[in-house]
């Protein structure tokens, strides 16, 4: 069971990291995009699920 969480886990902090990525690429203001980061950060799977749904999109549309 320690295999399936770590797996879990690890393809969790793949999607936060895709989720920075996303959030500092975005054309929101700083402060924004600064709140955004703690969100992702501090919850993680709460934070990228927020995010998913109203968080800023990438620049590059």
């Amino acid at each position: 069971m320690t295999e399936v969480s770590g797996i879990g886990g690890f393809i969790l902090l793949v999607l936060d990291i895709w989720a920075i990525v996303s959030i500092v690429g975005s054309s929101a203001s700083t402060g924004k995009k600064v709140l955004w980061v703690l969100l992702v950060v501090l919850l993680p799977l709460l934070g990228f699920i927020i995010w998913l749904i109203a968080g800023p999109r990438s620049a590059k549309a």
